[in-house]
């Protein structure tokens, strides 16, 4: 039996996202990207296919934009390669596909989805993830490809902030974070989608930190951390400061809010970001539940994100809320 219920949530990344830093020109080219990646999955749900086939169609939109930092358009690590990673999970079956590492392969999120239908595993990483891609006869593309001169002169930059003066102390190994690089903020891309037959999937696709240490792997590709989903709870896809997404478990943990202790879709991703944050973290998410709600909070000055859901408005934000002036005493 369908339902009249169904519709997806996407994201394009969070950080330090200000009006000031994006011409009318430029914002018009993240909307109408984020737009159309919104129709291709909604068209899909609409005919009654699954939603694991409007995550893959959704995401592939972002992947093959040169706006966002998945696929075309990834940031590059510090040897100056693009290493791409992705998830999958199916809500209904609990059963997930991950991919990690990829040097040669223009669509990530078709691969992890291939890894959770034709393997008996969750994650393949690197060499021997482009192996099975070769096995299945994927394209493989030199990884040239991924990278943009916008990305370049990113590289560049973050390996000159990452130099210290002579003497200068240095606690600890550092990374470039989003403060501290245009286009950081321009990360990971991922989609939540709820289907006529009330299933729920999500997925998450990205390059990862500009600037990364070789072999580095976020919370994109780790089910439970960036991509989780449940029938029973709910759907999402996380971008942000991957380590923290990491050591909080955010997406298991907001599903377990839902399930455990019995919170609405809303305060448990409002919960979960606070405890990620506690941590130090920066981000957000985008989530659906089996009702159809849909949430897109985050912690950052914006995050790229839009829904569409059946019977409601199709919504496409890149902002946070414009803040309160104080109430006057």
């Amino acid at each position: 039996m369908q339902s009249t219920t169904y519709g997806l949530v996407i994201h394009g990344g969070a950080g330090v996202i200000l009006r000031k830093d994006l011409t009318p020109a430029l914002e018009a080219r993240y909307r109408a990207k984020l737009t159309e990646s919104l129709a291709t999955g909604y068209e899909m749900l609409e005919r009654g296919g699954a939603s694991l086939d409007a995550v893959v169609a959704a995401i592939k939109v972002m992947e093959d934009s040169p706006l966002f930092n998945a696929g075309h358009g990834a940031v590059m690590n510090a040897e100056g390669v693009c290493e791409l990673d992705a998830s999958i999970m199916d809500g209904r079956t609990l059963e997930a596909g991950a991919v990690a590492g990829l040097q040669h392969i223009r669509n990530p999120i078709a691969l992890a989805r291939d890894v959770l239908e034709r393997t008996p595993h969750i994650m393949l990483i690197g060499d021997g993830a482009e192996a099975f891609a070769r096995q299945l006869g994927y394209e493989f593309v030199p990884n040239a490809y991924f990278q943009t001169e916008r990305r370049r002169r990113q590289l560049a930059l973050a390996r000159k902030l990452e130099k210290r003066p002579a003497g200068r102390p240095k606690a600890r190994p550092t990374r470039v974070t989003f403060a501290t690089v245009d286009d950081n903020k321009y990360g990971t891309v991922g989609c939540a989608a709820l289907d006529r037959h009330g299933n729920l999937a999500a997925g998450t696709s990205t390059g990862g930190m500009t600037n990364k240490q070789y072999g580095r792997v976020g919370d994109s590709p780790i089910i439970g951390a960036g991509t989780y989903a449940k029938n029973a709870t709910c759907a999402l896809s996380a971008t942000g400061h991957g380590e923290f997404f990491i050591r909080s478990v955010f997406g298991h943990n907001v599903s377990a809010l839902m399930e455990y202790k019995g919170l609405a879709l809303a305060p448990a991703a409002a919960e979960a970001i606070r405890q990620m944050a506690r941590l130090g973290g920066t981000g957000g998410l985008v989530a659906i539940d089996r009702h159809g709600n849909v949430v897109m909070p985050f912690n950052t000055p914006g995050m790229y994100r839009g829904s569409r859901v059946a019977g409601r408005a199709l919504s496409v934000e890149i902002f946070g809320a414009a803040r309160k002036p104080p109430a006057s005493r």
